[in-house]
């Protein structure tokens, strides 16, 4: 029989490549919608992100991050141009602080307001490389709109994780069983 310390990390194992499918998914359903802006995404696949934040370490929150990334270039079709280096930077950006507000202000910032701080992370990384090696000084034009569309976008997505995490009672009992 296993030792409870092994059932626990493989229920943590299990639900962090739950995330990852979730997210790959979340990112295939993504892509079918529309861009109204070069390189906006709604933010669909920093759902499982979001819910794993406060659940998992820094190298898990960072492989799940990496598995997104890497999906949604696979699945978009730009795993070898520069979007995908636009993707992967906007990505981690936001996990950095998303992480970092965690943990410096636990749980005095919800979700919400982790996802906006994600959101605003991933655009201004973006924009910063809009504007210094893709587009030049003509990137400015679309910033207010892109951020806007972005801040838009990480408030209602965050707001979901706000409310699946609290309301949720299937994901109650898995967090629940990862501190067995």
């Amino acid at each position: 029989m296993p030792s409870p310390s092994n059932r626990v990390w493989n229920k943590r194992l299990e639900l962090l490549a739950f995330l990852g499918g979730l997210g790959l998914f979340l990112a295939a359903v993504e892509y079918l919608f529309p861009r109204p802006l070069p390189f906006f995404r709604l933010g669909l696949a920093n759902l499982p992100l979001l819910l794993a934040l406060g659940r998992f370490h820094f190298k898990e929150l960072f492989l799940l991050t990496t598995l997104k990334v890497v999906g949604q270039g696979l699945i978009n079709g730009t795993l070898a141009s520069y979007v995908f280096l636009f993707s992967a930077i906007g990505s981690f950006a936001s996990l950095f602080l998303m992480v970092g507000a965690h943990r410096l202000a636990g749980r005095h910032v919800s979700l919400v307001g982790l996802s906006l701080l994600g959101a605003l992370g991933s655009n201004v990384a973006q924009v910063f490389l809009s504007i210094n090696f893709l587009f030049g000084s003509s990137a400015w034009i679309i910033t207010p709109l892109f951020i806007g569309l972005g801040t838009f976008s990480g408030f209602f997505i965050g707001l979901f994780a706000q409310n699946f995490s609290q309301k949720s009672l299937w994901w109650a009992r898995i967090c629940n069983g990862l501190e067995d």
